[in-house]
């Protein structure tokens, strides 16, 4: 039910969007002339607009807009076989869980970005960070909206979507695999729809040249690291293992292979939109679209709130690192990383990275890394789009707050005056009462787009 304040508050939008004046002191209308939007708090809405257009181009990627690529990519999106063994002991093959300890080919993208949720994490026990082959140190984000993001991983680490993509393959908290798995499994199980889309693949079978290939699970073999027993998939440059062994050319062969598969999987997540809000429809002229606490909301959002300086643009983000001042808290089975240096580090990363695009396996270098690492990137970390946000279960780069209010609560005070994470904390706190926090969080909501169509939820048809 809505309070009568807020009709009254609905009535006075209604007949400022109808021309009868904005910005002036209630004569104008029947209602609180709080409620009466400004020309320019009317621009500022406006240019949060939502954009429907395609992404940008992708210089790096040749088949980014290639329809066969973007099918082969939905298909290795929610293929699990290139994975290894599960590591982690929390993995006991419950229903939070992909599988148990040691279980091979358990896990695939959509594991952690759960297609009917957002593509975020959604199934892992205590919905924070993910459980994949062992505890991941960071929330998984959303994948929608992800083809306009310029640097990727909370921190910028990667460059581009496939060198993200693969880079997960290579993580051991992830698909703990490597590229010569990856190019195995594409030879052994997909080599038809690879060639079909880039050619032909390198012989992997031709043992004079390759480590025989050796099917879906005893490709992985157990090592021993500083932390003990653990089991690693052939083939991650400079383990020492299978890949290594091989010939320089041959070597190459494989990078491109696997690197040809993760562009595919780009083309795929190109598609992944979150769609236009009841707030767009506001914008376009629906005045019932949103109600006097939302339309409330949207005025502090980009006023008092000031969460336009940073949440700006059709994707409400500016694609900036920020040090906010956050403690570190334990989350999950009590992770806790209190020295992240986040951007300082994967952007430092990203720049002598071999798969970046400005290198030899690019299409073309996207020229979105900095020159240099900056003290402003000491602690700090991406921000995200607000686009369909109100549907993750956790937030932060942490995942530590589960709920929108708390976020709220947490930037109102000015970030944590305590324990934040190396660098300077850039916010001051706003002074926003319950309520005003409360319509923040209203409006928050009525950002949820439609999410894409259902067929791209699920593994193409054959």
């Amino acid at each position: 039910m809505v309070a009568p304040e807020h009709k009254a508050l609905a009535v006075t939008f209604a007949v400022l969007l109808s021309g009868c004046g904005a910005g002036g002191d209630g004569a104008n209308g029947t209602g609180d002339s709080e409620a009466l939007v400004s020309d320019e708090e009317r621009a500022l809405l406006e240019s949060l607009h939502y954009d429907a257009g395609p992404p940008p181009e992708d210089p790096s990627n040749r088949v980014a807009d290639d329809s066969a690529a973007r099918a082969f990519g939905q298909r290795l999106f929610f293929d699990p076989a290139f994975s290894g063994a599960l590591l982690e002991g929390d993995n006991d093959g419950s229903n939070a869980t992909l599988g148990q300890r040691g279980d091979f080919g358990k896990v695939s993208c959509a594991g952690c970005h759960v297609p009917q949720n957002a593509f975020v994490d959604t199934r892992s026990p205590h919905r924070q960070v993910s459980l994949a082959a062992q505890w991941t140190l960071r929330k998984t984000p959303t994948l929608l909206e992800v083809a306009f993001v310029s640097l990727y991983n909370w921190d910028g680490r990667r460059d581009s979507l496939w060198n993200q993509a693969l880079g997960v393959m290579e993580s051991n908290r992830e698909f703990n695999s490597g590229r010569l798995f990856v190019a195995e499994q594409l030879h052994r199980l997909h080599r038809e729809e690879y060639e079909d889309v880039f050619g032909e693949m390198p012989p992997l079978d031709d043992e004079t040249r390759f480590p025989p290939l050796t099917g879906d699970t005893t490709g992985c073999v157990e090592v021993t690291t500083l932390q003990g027993a653990t089991f690693r998939c052939r083939g991650l440059p400079g383990d020492e293992a299978d890949y290594d062994g091989m010939a320089a050319e041959d070597q190459e062969l494989v990078t491109i292979a696997s690197v040809n598969a993760t562009k595919a999987i780009a083309a795929y997540l190109r598609e992944l939109r979150c769609g236009p809000s009841r707030f767009d429809a506001w914008l376009d002229g629906d005045e019932d679209a949103l109600d006097a606490r939302e339309l409330s909301g949207a005025k502090l959002f980009v006023g008092q709130g000031r969460c336009i300086e940073c949440h700006s643009g059709p994707r409400l983000t500016d694609d900036r690192f920020h040090n906010v001042g956050l403690s570190p808290a334990e989350v999950a089975v009590a992770i806790l990383d209190s020295d992240d240096h986040g951007a300082a580090e994967g952007i430092a990363a990203a720049l002598e990275d071999p798969l970046s695009t400005a290198g030899d396996y690019s299409d073309g270098d996207r020229r979105v890394l900095p020159d240099t690492v900056g003290a402003e990137h000491e602690g700090a970390f991406r921000t995200p789009t607000l686009r369909c946000a109100a549907q993750h279960p956790s937030f932060m780069h942490t995942g530590q707050f589960t709920s929108l209010s708390q976020v709220v609560d947490f930037f109102d005070r000015g970030g944590d005056p305590h324990g934040s994470y190396p660098g300077m904390n850039t916010l001051t706190p706003l002074d926003l009462s319950e309520d005003e926090q409360a319509d923040l969080v209203a409006f928050l909501n009525a950002l949820d787009g439609a999410g894409p169509s259902s067929d791209l939820l699920t593994p193409p048809s054959e």
